[in-house]
């Protein structure tokens, strides 16, 4: 076999898990053909998370892959709820509708969760980054990389079935690897939080729980015995169970202690039920092992870009799988550092652009840290009350973004999440959800917000759209759409909702944040859209 020749690229992702796999996709809608390497054979094998989030959705929206995620939904879709319990026969502490509680107003967003298995998301994710021109290589590892050449990271690549090695010289290395963080470890970067908080035995059994279950279909159980901290989850196929124990000192010193008879005796405990029938099987079909281990934990990376290497998603922050943060968190982190890359590559801005990466989303993660701990807390020790004390819908849409990217105003509430159901359209914020009407067609002001930087003026801001074609032929990328005019505002909810008059205007980024806003039209508009597109992209003032 003859050894594939030194390779260039523009950005080399490692790791092929669904932070990975957005990147590339997001990167390749973009215009930017990134190398992704993975060293497993393949996309997820076992479900992993189950729940993406509407601010997930809105992203894929923009892409125009909503529609297909969802019809990969699993039977879950029809299991709602959230049980904590002693046993799943016994006395409930608490029952949660998790989708009407979590299920965003039609106000509030166009999408709504998705309850597709990250298995199916990260299929369809690699089929969508390939079609757009990204090189997405499984079954490849990264053997190492150098970074002592201040223009760009050569990496050194190994096909794991050929065992055939080669180099790859990249503008930018994105380190998308997971919790073991083995790029981040090699550069020497730590991170802070409570860290490994439980190491927990994972097994899969089939049983008939039909007449401990009765009327309910749930997505989750948070159970307290054999020992607190126990959850039970159904699996795609009907009759099927996995369940998670934290291990404590009788389950032995290590995960291969833990036998088949010990595990049946601890789903007997967790379902309440000593005499249940029940079979142990393999997570997938041929896989040797039926028992496995992972740790619980909760960290923030204390950088997360060093030079030209950056980290996204759990190899930048590991939170508690309460509140389904993690994998949401890890999307948001490429859809931030993707438009930036491709802008810097493109030339549509500065370098120093990318040091808002770390500034915007690493105090988001920290934030996201401490609101699973509470919700760990209280989903396996609370009562109603408790578990519901999260405003969820604040998190998902509601955090802020402070950096140079962003045109901060003077009045900010304190706090690091706003409720988005009273929208300010203040910079920093996640742009407004209005529902608009063009020519018979309804859709969403976050769907004019794609791929670009976008203007969006009010009925009486015609003047803005002068303003906007300066700056493209000064050769920035920019949409222009004028709101009251060829779009309707059926329910007048536009100019409220970004905290602009008529011949106002609002500067949406490329990943959907106001960066910048005119309440009314100034003395010279070209003028100060000029200087907000400067500031946003960080480039030169002229």
């Amino acid at each position: 076999m003859t050894e594939p020749r030194d390779q260039q690229t523009a950005v080399l992702i490692a790791g092929g898990g669904v932070t990975g796999l957005s990147t590339a996709l997001f990167l390749a809608r973009q215009g930017i053909r990134p190398i992704l390497v993975e060293r497993h054979p393949s996309t997820a094998i076992v479900p992993q998370a189950r729940a993406f989030n509407p601010r997930s959705m809105e992203i894929y929206r923009a892409l125009g892959l909503e529609e297909e995620i969802r019809g990969r939904q699993s039977m879950l879709v029809d299991f709602p709820e959230m049980i904590g319990a002693d046993t799943l026969a016994g006395e409930e502490r608490f029952r949660l509708d998790v989708l009407t509680h979590l299920r965003p107003p039609e106000t509030l967003s166009p999408a709504d969760w998705a309850l597709t298995d990250q298995d199916e998301l990260e299929r369809i994710l690699r089929a969508h980054a390939e079609r757009g021109g990204a090189d997405v290589r499984f079954g490849t590892e990264l053997v190492s990389f150098d970074t002592s050449d201040a223009e760009g990271v050569t990496a050194i690549l190994r096909e794991l079935d050929s065992g055939a090695e080669y180099r790859v010289r990249a503008d930018y290395l994105i380190a998308a690897d997971g919790h073991r963080a083995g790029i981040r470890g090699r550069l020497g970067i730590g991170a802070d939080g409570p860290g490994v908080l439980s190491e927990v035995v994972n097994f899969v059994f089939d049983a008939d729980l039909t007449a401990v279950l009765g009327d309910r279909r749930f997505l989750l159980a948070y159970l307290d015995q054999p020992v607190t901290g126990t959850a039970l989850v159904p699996l795609r196929e009907f009759g099927r169970w996995m369940l998670g124990v934290p291990r404590h000192p009788e389950l032995g010193t290590s995960v291969d202690d833990v036998t088949e008879r010990r595990c049946a005796e601890l789903a007997r405990a967790a379902v309440g039920d000593p005499d249940l029938e029940l079979t142990l099987v393999p997570p997938v079909p041929g896989w040797p092992q039926k028992v496995s281990g992972t740790r619980i934990g909760g960290w923030v990376a204390d950088r997360y870009r060093a030079g030209r290497v950056f980290f996204a998603g759990d190899a930048a922050h590991v939170v508690p799988p309460s509140g389904s943060y993690g994998a949401n968190t890890g999307i948001a982190d490429a859809h931030n550092l993707a438009w930036k890359l491709a802008a810097v590559l493109n030339g549509q801005a500065g370098q120093a652009l990318l040091d808002t990466y770390e500034d915007e989303r690493r105090p988001v993660a920290q934030t996201t840290l401490e609101t699973a701990m509470r919700l760990l807390h209280d989903r396996h020790q609370g009562t109603g009350d408790d578990v519901t004390k999260v405003d969820d819908l604040a998190m998902i849409f509601g955090y802020r973004y402070h950096s140079a990217a962003v045109s901060t105003e003077t009045s900010v509430p304190d706090g690091p999440v706003e409720d988005p159901r009273t929208p300010t359209g203040r910079p920093g914020l996640r742009a407004p959800h209005v529902w608009l009407d063009r020519a018979g067609t309804r859709l969403s002001t976050l769907d004019l917000c794609t791929g670009a930087c976008t203007l969006l003026a009010g009925p009486a801001g015609g003047a803005w759209a002068a303003a906007a074609e300066k700056a493209a032929a000064d050769g920035i990328e920019l949409n222009f759409h004028r709101v009251g005019a060829e779009l309707r505002d059926p329910e007048n909810r536009f100019l409220d909702a970004y905290g602009i008059g008529k011949t106002g205007a609002t500067l949406i980024r490329p990943d959907g944040f106001v960066a910048w806003r005119a309440a009314e039209l100034p003395a010279q508009p070209e003028h100060e859209l000029r200087q907000a597109l400067t500031r946003l992209l960080a480039l030169p003032h002229r």
